[in-house]
């Protein structure tokens, strides 16, 4: 479906991996162990400068892939997003929606 930038709000579970999310006034579970990585951003083009020891949040994105389908139908299709958490903020955004898989190539668990 594409890349763009949304504000969302998560709810996570005590390890910090989200587990619930409101987005365009729904609310989704999860229906597969959610993914985390680290992007570089381009901090040099949004900062003056880095502090020295700062990391996290500064010269990374933390993204996060989760699977998930509406909390109020039993059968509603699972979708895949990505979203980027700013550390410093703890703010969430939705920074891509794929497009839906094959029929059969995406498992639910119980």
């Amino acid at each position: 479906m594409g890349t763009f930038t949304q504000s969302v709000a998560v709810e996570c579970a005590q390890d910090g991996a989200p587990a619930r999310l409101r987005w365009e006034g729904r609310e989704y579970v999860l229906a597969e162990r959610p993914l985390r990585w680290f992007e570089r951003r381009r901090w040099w083009a949004e900062e003056v400068r880095a502090e020295k020891g700062r990391g996290p949040g500064l010269v990374d994105h933390e993204i996060w892939r989760l699977q998930v389908s509406l909390a109020r139908a039993a059968h509603a299709p699972v979708r895949t997003l990505d979203l980027a958490h700013h550390l410093d903020s703890g703010r969430w955004r939705l920074v891509r929606v794929h497009e839906p898989a094959a029929a059969g190539t995406l498992r639910r668990t119980a």
